[in-house]
């Protein structure tokens, strides 16, 4: 069976859709809390993940020419685009699924922190697989800024639980 492969701009594309997915996670999170100070914080982390989403579209606009539509690296046995098929695919998380689509506005604080560290954390996850299939003087230098910016969230969201 052949492993689909991805191109570098399909791995931009994803890494900018789970920015998306924590945004409006952050977003809809503020939306059940009556507090101004908590609101405030949660939609400052969904401004952080926005600054995100604008980096890996920067980045995108600046590595991904018609070339890169093959597949991106050599990768003999698949191992590296398995990874990211399987995280992409639903079977470890589902980049194109809403996680502010499951909130109900009625979830306490630790609730919310909960989740979103596991939505960081898998980022993290992500983000550390894409850097695997870009070459080194295609961005992996800004694919480590934001798993650095990722990291600090969750030491942010760790410090708030």
């Amino acid at each position: 069976m052949a492993v689909p492969r991805f191109t570098i701009d399909e791995v931009f594309e994803m890494a900018e859709q789970i920015e998306r997915n924590g945004a409006n996670f952050y977003r809809a999170a503020a939306e059940g809390f009556d507090d101004e100070k908590l609101k405030d914080w949660l939609l400052k982390l969904a401004k952080m993940e926005e600054q995100h989403e604008k980096v890996f579209q920067k980045l995108r606009a600046e590595v991904v020419t018609k070339a890169d539509q093959k597949p991106i690296v050599f990768d003999p046995q698949d191992e590296n685009v398995l990874y990211l098929r399987a995280l992409a695919s639903g079977k470890v998380f589902d980049v194109n699924e809403d996680p502010a689509g499951k909130l109900t506005g009625k979830e306490e604080l630790a609730e919310i922190l909960k989740i979103a560290m596991g939505l960081e954390r898998d980022s993290i996850i992500f983000y550390v697989g894409m850097k695997a299939v870009i070459p080194p003087n295609r961005g992996q230098d800004k694919v480590d800024w934001i798993i650095n910016e990722e990291m600090k969230h969750i030491a942010l969201l760790y410090m708030a639980s």
